[in-house]
This record gives C-alpha cells, structure tokens and sequence, in this order.
C-alpha cells in the first residue's frame, strides 16, 4: 500500500534528525597535490578559522556538530594544545571529532612508520599514536582514525611478513591504552604512496588487524581507496555482518582516491552503501557506524564544496531510508529480479529535495543551504580577512 504524503515526510525526517556526519579540518585548509596547489583567499590557515568555517557549516545544514582534528596540523604541540581546541569548542559550539595521527610526515617514516624495520622508528611512532589517543581522551573523542603509507616500492626489498607482525605487536599496544569509550578505526589503502605492497592494502587485512588488536578496534572504510571495479557496498554489507565496521571517510573518485566531492560521480555507489546500513539497521544491527568526510578541494571553493556534499549525503541517505525493504525481501525471496530491481532504483530516482527542503524549514534551517550560504556573505567576508596570508605570486609575474 502505498504510503501518504505526511507519511514519507516523517519517515524521511526521522532518517534526517538521525544522520550525523562529520566534517574534516583539513578540509577548509590550502591543500594540493603531489605537483603543487592553487590557492583560495578564504582558505583557513589556522584552527580558529577552521573551527568558524565549520560552524558556518553546521548552521547551514544542521548535520555537522563535530570537526576531525589531525595531531599534526592541529595540534602540533600535542597535547599541550588541547586547551586551545576546548575554548575553540565552545566559542564556536562544535566539537573535536575524530583524532587522526599523522604517520607520514615524520621524515623518521621513509620505510615505514608502524612497520619500519627500525626498532626506533617503530617505537616513536606507537609514542605518537599514544600521545593521539590521550589528546583523543581529554577531549572526550571516541575514535581515533588510523590511516597509515606504510609499504614498499620494490619487491625484495622488505619482508611482508615481518611487517605483519611488527604492525600486529603495534596495534594490540595501541588498542591497550584505549579508553573504555574510544574505538580504533582502522582505514585501508591499495597502493599510495607505496606502489609495490601497502600494509593495509584492503578490507580483510584491516579486518584482521582489528581482531588481532582487540575488540574495540573496528574497519574504517574510505570509499576512495579501492581499485575503480570493487562492489564497496558488499565489503559494507561483510563488515556489518561480521561486527567490525566502524566507520567511513566518504569522498567520490574517478580513478582512485581523487577525494572528490560526495555522489559527483557516482551518486548511486552511495546510495548502495546507505541501503546496506539501512537494512543493517531494520535488522538490529546498531555498530556506531561514525560518518564523515574525507576530502580536499583545491578548485572548489572550501566552504561551498563542504555544504555541497553535507547537502547530497543527506538527500541520498533519504533516499536509501526511503526504499521498500518488506517489499523488496518479498521480491528477493520470489527471484523477481526485474520487480526487485525497479523497486530499488526507483528510490534512487526519487526527487528528495522537496522532503530535505520541508526539513530544514520545520527545523529552522536555510530551506537551500548552498543559496544561504551565497546570499549571507559568509564566503566574502573571510575572504577579505584571510587574503593577505592566502595570496601567492603568479609564476608569469
């Protein structure tokens, strides 16, 4: 039976008061790529400013009260900078989100960081993991985003088992000093920087890991590291099953990890993975599942790009909560392949914008976070104030 207006509208706002995703600091920054980067006027260059660039975020889409932090870039006293980030807080009414270690800047990191086959090297970079982990516990962070480069160009130079091993060793000290609260999420990549073997190369040795480190060690998925053919979605669907996903760093890609804005490729890639946790959820599974964004703009503008994605998560999480999953069981179970098709791609097809629009009006949000965001002068205002340590000398000058 087909279901009333008033109806969907409260089954697509209570998806939405639900659906939380967390922003990256990085984010809002001047970043670039291997062979240099152009600048934005309204970039920030510190964490004050990346801080009010998030908050703007939030009050355009109502979905953002937390900011990643990387150690590194944000707190590069350690923990002696942990007050800042507190006042930041509260001046600014979002809170730290995920901590991220830095394990690849560190020129100690040339042959790896967890697994460098220096007993130094390796002890140093469990102590800033460590060091990660207490900012992530006076914060009051749950999880701690563990994104490691470490592998090797060419074969014979180092022992693939061993590595496994020293990375193992290293993981079940990190999970030790864990908070009872905390989680450790583990994030995979097949190759970069490393193009012969990358440590954590796929899901399963990330699983792995994550059992060998302890039970508050879960996957970290990131849609952008995986070869262009793999069906994410199924990955989604084992971990949920097996009790170990714990996360996403959500961004789109054409070739590989091209941190892309959300759903410009391929919007329909998300909504598989959205259906997934959905179903994942009607059937009791309730993991924590931490959302959040993993992207860089360097032709966007910052600001905009981060509320152009926000906006689409939330249209393509709608649309996810929105499919007929009694109905589609009953399709699946019959083998109607077409009806059962047809059924979840006509969810994907369904126009959402008039259901987040009505949201955001009865929640006292900008009906067109992108508009607002345009119209409120914002954009230009930073722009003004952050210019002068944003501006570079053109090369043909």
């Amino acid at each position: 039976m087909k279901q009333s207006e008033s109806a969907v509208f409260d089954q697509a706002a209570q998806a939405l008061d639900s659906f939380q995703i967390e922003i990256p600091s990085w984010g809002f920054a001047n970043t670039g790529t291997r062979f240099g980067k152009f600048t934005q006027a309204a970039a920030a260059s510190t964490l004050a400013e990346k801080f009010s660039d998030a908050a703007e975020v939030k009050r355009l889409t109502g979905a953002t009260p937390t900011l990643a932090l990387h150690v590194l870039w944000d707190l590069p006293n350690g923990v002696r900078d942990v007050p800042q980030v507190q006042n930041l807080e509260e001046s600014f009414a979002i809170r730290a989100g995920s901590i991220n270690p830095n394990l690849f800047q560190d020129q100690a990191y040339k042959y790896g960081s967890l697994c460098s086959p220096e007993d130094k090297v390796r002890e140093h970079a469990v102590g800033h993991v460590l060091e990660s982990i207490e900012i992530a516990k006076r914060l009051g962070s749950r999880d701690l985003s563990l994104w490691l480069p470490d592998g090797s160009n060419y074969p014979g130079t180092q022992s693939i088992r061993k590595r496994i091993g020293w990375l193992e060793d290293a993981l079940r000290t990190v999970h030790a000093h864990l908070g009872p609260d905390q989680r450790l999420l583990i994030e995979y990549k097949p190759f970069e920087p490393a193009f012969y073997h990358t440590d954590i190369a796929d899901w399963g040795m990330s699983s792995h890991l994550a059992r060998e480190a302890g039970s508050q060690a879960r996957v970290l998925v990131d849609t952008g590291h995986h070869y262009s053919a793999q069906n994410i979605e199924q990955i989604v669907a084992w971990l949920l099953h097996t009790g170990l996903l714990g996360g996403f760093h959500f961004n789109d890609r054409r070739y590989a990890d091209d941190d892309l804005t959300l759903g410009s490729i391929d919007p329909y890639q998300i909504f598989r993975i959205f259906h997934e946790i959905h179903a994942g959820a009607e059937d009791g599974l309730d993991p924590g599942i931490a959302f959040m964004i993993d992207q860089s703009h360097n032709l966007k503008g910052k600001i905009e790009a981060t509320v152009q994605t926000v906006v689409t998560a939330q249209e393509l999480w709608v649309k996810a909560a929105l499919v007929d999953r009694k109905q589609l069981a009953r399709l699946q179970q019959s083998c109607d392949l077409v009806a059962a098709e047809e059924l979840f791609r006509g969810a994907f097809w369904r126009d959402v914008r008039p259901l987040t629009r009505g949201w955001r009006e009865a929640r006292g949000l900008p009906a067109d976070p992108l508009e607002a965001l345009r119209n409120d002068g914002y954009v230009e205002r930073v722009s003004r104030e952050r210019a002068g340590r944003n501006t570079t000398v053109n090369s043909y000058a």
